[in-house]
């Protein structure tokens, strides 16, 4: 007789391992069963095996004085199961429990996140739980699991890039008089510059793919907040060198003798477009063509607002020569540049 483990279960047990996700093996059946499935899915190593599983008699009579130092569960009750889970959330753990039983029910209720099998699950499991498994595969759990990393990881690059360009534009506004340029800005370039950085721009930045790794780093901090783990800093290094990379190009344009407002309008613009393609994990990849796309129009824009007779009597623009769009690209390597070396400094540490 044999109950079979599925041909990915290995594989999957792995990545979660890789990720930094704890696989725990809790049923209700004989100890010897558990034991080979569990050496047979990898996680149970060596030939001393038996002594890492744990019986519902042994939890029941108070042998086993840390429920989160088991892996494998054998014989255990529906309470047994449940006092696992709460286990684990004493430590300040996310949970995740899977289950198809009517005996499941209150472990996946319990759990942070219960999931259902979809197919063999019955009714009472699917309803405590918080998702079901069409596939009934623990392989999709894990796709999920790398899914949510990259839809998070492409809130926080938004949100950096958003608040660090909004603070640069209030930057410029507070120093540019200081500096002799007495109205750095007007309303209706302003408003031009949020349009294009944060109109086409931040939609194709929530398209952005996973993070090469994403599934090889340990999960966040579960209090940590949104723009935890350096995002800050690295929001205000952006919006300072965007700043004053902008007010350096009005500035020379001034002296110079050039349209000084219409420099720093694009080059406050074409900066922030630096940034956003810098954010990049990949710099130069073919996935997600829509984000250097939406840069490229931006540009265009920009340039609208510069040489149709139309938008620059409504912007208040002048047109500019090479000189002054030689100031802006300047900006824009400068934002670019500074955004890939503070890269680094988003990445969440590791957690122990």
């Amino acid at each position: 007789m044999s109950d079979p483990s599925k041909p990915h279960a290995t594989a999957t047990l792995a990545a979660c391992r890789a990720a930094g996700v704890t696989p725990v093996l809790i049923t209700g059946d004989h100890p010897a069963t558990a034991r080979a499935i569990a050496k047979r899915v990898g996680l149970l190593h060596g030939d001393h095996a038996q002594e890492h599983v744990v019986t519902g008699p042994d939890v029941a009579a108070g042998r086993v004085a840390d429920l989160t130092a088991v892996r494998v569960f054998a014989r255990t009750t529906p309470q047994q199961k449940l006092a696992i889970v709460e286990a684990w959330r004493s430590r300040g753990e996310v949970t995740a429990m899977t289950g198809d039983g009517f005996n499941d029910g209150p472990a996946l209720r319990q759990a942070d996140i219960g999931v259902a099998m979809g197919r063999r699950g019955t009714e009472v499991a699917r309803q405590a739980a918080d998702l079901v498994l069409t596939d009934d595969e623990l392989a999709t759990v894990v796709a999920a699991v790398e899914e949510g990393r990259r839809v998070y990881d492409n809130i926080r690059r938004f949100l950096v890039y958003g608040l660090a360009g909004g603070t640069a534009d209030i930057l410029v506004m507070l120093a540019g008089p200081v500096l002799g340029l007495t109205l750095p800005l007007r309303a209706g370039q302003i408003l031009w510059i949020n349009l294009l950085t944060h109109g086409l721009t931040g939609v194709a930045m929530g398209a952005e793919p996973v993070v090469p790794g994403a599934m090889h780093r340990p999960p966040r901090p579960p209090g940590q907040q949104i723009l935890g783990g350096g995002a800050w800093h690295r929001m205000l290094f952006l919006a300072t060198v965007v700043a004053a990379s902008s007010l350096g190009a009005g500035v020379v344009a001034r002296h110079w003798g050039l349209p000084w407002q219409s420099v720093l309008f694009l080059s406050l613009l074409a900066s922030q477009l630096g940034v956003v393609l810098g954010l990049r994990t990949r710099l130069l990849t073919r996935q997600n063509l829509f984000l250097p796309l939406s840069v490229l129009a931006s540009v265009l824009l920009a340039g609208a607002a510069l040489y149709i007779p139309f938008l620059r009597s409504v912007l208040e623009t002048e047109p500019l020569g090479w000189a002054g769009v030689g100031l802006a690209a300047v900006a824009t390597v400068t934002g670019c540049a500074a955004a890939r070396l503070s890269r680094a400094a988003l990445r969440t540490p590791p957690r122990r």
